[in-house]
């Protein structure tokens, strides 16, 4: 491989993309790409990386077209994930890879879709939106001759599975039971779902919190689901609204609130390299391997940070999350996903040719069709099946 495709020196502890581990089946190496330049191009290049623009974040597309989609909310986390790398020395191209692929396997209507899913899995391993990611690509997305899925590095695909902590072992970040999916390619595949992720992995999940954070302020206040007042009084986001408003007094209240969160953006981003160069001092990694068997999280904010954080969660869950608009257009998307679960279960003819099973997999195949579906696409499902129009 050309030395052209590799990045500028890094950090020891990185994810080193010229010693990667290699994909479940083996390529020629490309001359111009790294293996994790490549896994990201085939991540954006994937149907369900497509499909992320039509789904929810919170807000249903319907309800307006310049509120966060899992697509727009992707790239957010992959553009603070490429900022936080550069400055660790990290590896950019993985941690943008990792948080450009992170939500492929969230089914419509968000973690709504994702409940209705889970209930109506429940006597199949149920469903997990991890789990359906790996499954998307490792075995459903279909661009190749050779084999099922995008056959991405090991690196990658550990990333995704384990960016929130280990899946197994005392370190488990939930102790349940590892989704059937994930333990059927880890007997093939073995990801080391008991240690930590990269750090590359690691910075690609805080970015996400960041993200969400942040846009769902942004959102909310632009929905009117809670007022300008009520943001002043909140953690963190009333001080940079004061902070704007010192800078710009006369600026009008949409670009104040644009400048807030950017400036916002830009603290939590300093927090989380501070608490993380921090953290590396102290354990002193000598390579990435050192980073998974340290037993605890190395990229993280502050105690003082993390304080404020959950005070500003808190707000968000009992004003934007449950507010009666968003609980109307939940209590549809529960309608939707599983009038549509039964009736496909029910009736096999209904389903397109490509997605019909036998009886003992029918399920799991109705699961991964409604999975796929974007919101728009599920609400047409259903008015097919359930308004009675004419169906040609």
């Amino acid at each position: 491989m050309s030395a052209l495709a590799f990045p500028a020196p890094l950090a020891p502890y990185a994810a080193n993309a010229a010693q990667s581990r290699g994909r479940l089946y083996p390529e020629g190496e490309s001359a111009t790409r790294t293996p994790f330049q490549r896994d990201r191009d085939r991540v954006v290049h994937a149907v369900s990386f497509r499909r992320l623009m039509h789904k929810t974040q919170v807000f249903i597309s319907n309800e307006g077209d310049h509120y966060r989609t899992r697509l727009t909310h992707s790239l957010e986390v992959a553009q603070i994930s490429r900022s936080i790398a550069r400055i660790l020395k990290l590896d950019e191209d993985l941690a943008e890879c990792v948080a450009l692929a992170h939500d492929l396997g969230h089914p419509p209507f968000g973690h709504t879709g994702e409940d209705v899913l889970k209930e109506c899995m429940a006597a199949q391993d149920g469903f997990d939106h991890n789990a359906h990611t790996l499954r998307l690509l490792t075995k459903l997305e279909r661009r190749h001759a050779r084999f099922g899925g995008l056959n991405l590095a090991w690196e990658t695909l550990e990333g995704v599975v384990k960016h929130n902590g280990p899946l197994t072992g005392p370190d488990a970040v939930k102790k349940e039971p590892l989704p059937a999916a994930i333990a059927e390619y880890a007997k093939t595949h073995d990801l080391w779902l008991d240690s930590f992720a990269s750090l590359e992995a690691q910075v690609a999940a805080i970015a996400d919190d960041i993200a969400y954070n942040n846009h769902d302020v942004d959102d909310g206040l632009r929905a009117g689901l809670f007022s300008f007042e009520a943001a002043l009084e909140l953690p963190l986001v009333g001080e940079a609204i004061r902070r704007v408003g010192k800078i710009y007094p006369d600026a009008p209240r949409d670009i104040v609130i644009a400048e807030a969160v950017s400036d916002l953006i830009g603290a939590m981003i300093g927090d989380v390299v501070a608490q993380t160069r921090a953290q590396l001092d102290e354990l002193k990694p000598k390579d990435a391997d050192a980073v998974r068997h340290a037993g605890r999280q190395i990229v993280d904010f502050s105690p003082g940070m993390k304080a404020q954080l959950g005070g500003l969660r808190a707000f968000l869950h009992e004003n934007v999350y449950r507010h009666y608009k968003v609980n109307r257009a939940r209590s549809q998307a529960r309608r939707v996903v599983r009038a549509l679960f039964d009736v496909f279960v029910d009736e096999p003819g209904t389903l397109p040719p490509a997605w019909r099973a036998p009886a003992d997999a029918l399920p799991r195949s109705v699961c991964d069709y409604i999975a796929g579906m974007t919101d728009r696409y599920a609400l047409r499902e259903h008015e097919r099946l359930f308004s009675g129009a004419p169906l040609i």
